[in-house]
């Protein structure tokens, strides 16, 4: 689990040959990326016990192969909505579904907090008090996942990873503590997601001058989060 500042990027385009496969198909998109996030967390999660090799490496080489392959299989027609989001819109089932799966990552989050940061810091001292890290990180790994898939709807796979990476950027930028941290970290991404619904339902094409902004959802809400950060960059650390 050490280094994975960039598995959000990386994770999200496993997704995208479940993404292609299921166009073609002419089914639900995320039922794909799923399906296609599920195998590939299990991949790397074999390469990490099987080759001497960090997550982030394994991650890295089923990336590759995972964005040629996904390129290759969606429809021409469709690899603008698969990269960057704006499947069909959100019904009460899928809503339900995404609140369900939220309310699992926050569990999962508060039930194994103090194995993860054992886990992370030191895996031989959390292998010596009881801890199975090679099952924690195929937990941590389905979590993340199921985090990325939550955000393929409105973001795509290109633009998800962003809003993993960069209000934990934010929270590292502006606190010491871990619970700071998953605080600042948590009000930042939910600010970004608001303000850039707004910004994108109300000035979808911003005008300026000459220069015409396609201020969609997805692009309008990295944008709001990166002004963020940059805004966390003048402040102290609290």
């Amino acid at each position: 689990m050490k280094r994975m500042s960039l598995a959000g990027d990386v994770v999200s385009h496993i997704a995208l040959p479940g993404l292609g496969v299921a166009m073609l198909l002419k089914i639900n998109p995320l039922v794909g990326a799923a399906i296609a996030l599920l195998l590939g967390t299990v991949l790397i999660w074999q390469l990490q016990n099987r080759a001497t090799m960090t997550t982030d490496v394994a991650i890295g080489v089923i990336f590759t192969a995972a964005l040629a392959i996904g390129t290759v299989l969606t429809p021409s027609e469709d690899l603008i909505e698969a990269l960057f989001g704006g499947f069909e819109g959100l019904t009460l089932l899928w809503f339900v579904v995404g609140l369900l799966a939220v309310m699992t990552i926050v569990m999962f989050v508060v039930t194994f907090r103090d194995k993860l940061i054992l886990s992370l810091f030191s895996p031989e001292l959390a292998a010596a008090t009881g801890v199975n890290v090679s099952r924690l990180n195929l937990y941590f790994l389905l979590v993340f996942s199921l985090t990325v898939l939550l955000g393929l709807r409105f973001l795509g796979a290109l633009l998800v990873g962003a809003l993993i990476i960069i209000p934990a950027a934010i929270g590292r930028q502006l606190t010491h503590t871990l619970t700071a941290f998953l605080l600042t970290s948590s009000i930042a991404s939910v600010l970004s997601v608001i303000l850039g619904f707004s910004i994108s339902r109300f000035y979808p094409h911003l005008i300026i001058g000459h220069v015409t902004l396609n201020l969609t959802l997805g692009p309008a809400i990295i944008a709001v989060a990166t002004v963020l950060f940059l805004l966390s960059l003048l402040r102290k650390k609290i």
